[in-house]
């Protein structure tokens, strides 16, 4: 070849070439089309927003891997065929750009905590305040969100617009790519039916984990629960509520009922723990405290225990329960007692709607300012709730007051992940804690360090409520104390609570429940001896709380239940 040979011009090469690079063309995916973004969306949070359930596949010894290949297929065909729904100019774009950024949040909760998404969740979520919030931000999110979330939408937004289409047309491609998607599901299903069912039966976490279609589930039902409730005030129970009469010279009733927040049972050394967790209630032991051992939660978590613990119900009618009711709260008031609800955290839940309530940092008129030891910022340690309480207490109706108080105390207690922030600096025991929300990443020791130097925390705040209680001559005092639920610390990767509660582990069900009454008091006259003792082992749950209380105070109504009052079965005399 001489060295002036030139290459012929385009027009007299072989046809072929010319022919195979329009194929070529023919392949690449046009992707402007919004069909074409919805199936490589559903590819991307697919294979990669997916990663913490793929890992979970990986680790169990009861799968093949052609299951897991298969399943990975089906979730990506499932997920293409929902979004080929909503494969419409513009609308198509903002949907898949919000899943994007969803899924990527949470690859990031799923994976770093073992929590799943379901409708319970939604719930917690939407009675999340802005400081639970915050504990939760960490640099692993957003680094999450940047990578899954952000940069997929980022090229998203840069892609030209598409081109114009009759709807007939549109509309008959995505039903097309819907059913292609459905019709590549089933098949996969099929291909593994057995292997399938035997996961979802045996793991059924798994439905849950599978992103974005989770968000997409657990948000529509939790939108369809709420259109359900039928609005209007909520239902009037325990109409007929009334005092029982007190003996000439009886002193009214005082009962502090500290709730409590993400406390295990199995952490408190009341219960047999081996660390001191529970050192100053200790000393209290056998000078009428006593501590229940097998407790069991209507929840876990704070947005469906609250609610449940308060109900006369119990957990089983309560979850049939449509529409609001009134609680606990409202039948005492009703019944003539003063109410009070001091919180130290992120609400009531609208349980204190219809009774005097405040926030520790909200100060009555004239009172001290809270000291700097008890607050850093826009957080205050549970101590504070007792801060000034003599002068909130002074506030109520003085003729409820001379019938009787339940004053309630709500913790910010044990909440996570940020358990360093819930102790201060004299009651860190454990060294060293685990000082950053990202709990997966702290050795487990240093995370359960941080989590009971919170019991020591709670465990001084019930210890000075008890000395507080005992000033208070002017009334026959007492305390019960229960969690709301209990906490995940590492145990078989999970962390926090949330999880749906049939499959949810004994760490997030199982709760400490505390009683006090003085020796001397009339309540502890009026019982067996040693009856309150030989609760300890019983089995009870959160359905025992509502009766407990109207024992406890002499209160009444249609929906009190005897045998569910703890108190019932221990007092020298029936009570009706």
């Amino acid at each position: 070849m001489s060295s002036n040979t030139a290459f012929p011009p385009l027009s007299s090469r072989r046809p072929g070439s010319s022919v195979l690079s329009g194929w070529l063309r023919r392949l690449q995916p046009d992707t402007s089309r919004p069909l074409t973004q919805a199936w490589l969306a559903a590819l991307w949070m697919g294979l990669l927003a997916n990663w913490p359930l793929w890992r979970q596949l990986h680790g169990m010894a009861d799968v093949r891997p052609l299951f897991v290949v298969a399943f990975v297929g089906l979730v990506i065909a499932a997920t293409g065929a929902l979004l080929s729904l909503l494969a419409w100019p513009r609308l198509g774009k903002v949907v898949l750009v919000a899943l994007l950024l969803w899924a990527s949040a949470l690859a990031h909760f799923i994976g770093s905590y073992g929590i799943v998404f379901d409708p319970g969740m939604v719930a917690n979520l939407a009675q999340t305040d802005v400081r639970e919030t915050r504990d939760l931000l960490s640099w692993p999110l957003l680094s999450s969100i940047g990578l899954l979330g952000v940069l997929p939408a980022w090229w998203l937004l840069g892609r030209p617009a598409a081109p114009q289409q009759r709807a007939a047309r549109r509309l008959a491609g995505n039903g097309l790519g819907f059913a292609a998607g459905m019709g590549v599901a089933l098949l996969l299903a099929l291909a593994v039916f057995a292997d399938l069912s035997s996961a979802m039966r045996n793991h059924k976490s798994l439905r849950y984990m599978i992103t974005p279609l989770n968000a997409v589930y657990s948000l529509s039902a939790a939108a369809v629960r709420s259109g359900q409730a039928p609005g209007g005030p909520p239902v009037v129970i325990g109409a007929d509520a009334h005092l029982l009469p007190r003996a000439a010279g009886a002193r009214p009733p005082l009962l502090l009922l500290v709730v409590g927040e993400t406390a295990r049972a199995a952490n408190f050394s009341l219960n047999g723990y081996a660390r001191e967790t529970n050192p100053e209630l200790a000393r209290l032991s056998g000078s009428g405290l006593v501590s229940l051992r097998d407790v069991t939660s209507c929840g876990t978590a704070t947005a469906a225990s609250l609610p449940c613990m308060f109900s006369p119900l119990g957990r089983d009618d309560f979850l049939d329960l449509k529409g609001a009711q009134e609680n606990l709260l409202d039948v005492l008031h009703r019944s003539g007692l003063a109410v009070l609800w001091l919180d130290n955290q992120s609400g009531c839940k609208g349980l204190c709607d219809r009774v005097p309530h405040s926030f520790t940092a909200a100060l009555p008129a004239g009172a001290a300012p809270l000291p700097a030891s008890l607050c850093d910022g826009d957080e205050c340690f549970d101590e504070a709730l007792l801060h000034e309480v003599d002068r909130r207490i002074a506030a109520l109706d003085p003729l409820r007051l001379q019938r009787g108080l339940v004053l309630v105390m709500h913790q910010m207690g044990s909440h996570g992940p940020d358990y360093y922030k819930r102790s201060p600096p004299d009651l860190k025991a454990f060294q060293p804690e685990c000082r950053s929300n990202a709990l997966q990443q702290c050795a487990p020791e240093q995370v359960v360090n941080g989590y009971d130097n919170t019991l020591r925390t709670t465990d001084r705040l019930l210890a000075r409520s008890i000395e507080w209680l005992k000033t208070q001559q002017a009334y026959d005092v007492g305390m019960l104390y229960v969690s709301d639920h209990g906490e995940s610390l590492g145990e078989r990767g999970l962390y926090l609570h949330g999880m749906p509660y049939a499959m949810a582990p004994r760490d997030q069900t199982h709760v400490p429940l505390v009683l006090w009454t003085p020796p001397a008091g009339a309540l502890a006259q009026s019982l067996k001896p040693g009856c309150l003792a030989g609760l300890r082992d019983r089995p009870v749950s959160h359905d025992y709380l509502f009766h407990t209380v109207m024992g406890w105070v002499g209160a009444r109504a249609d929906v009190y239940r005897a045998d569910r009052d703890l108190l019932a079965g221990c007092r020298l005399t029936s009570v009706r």
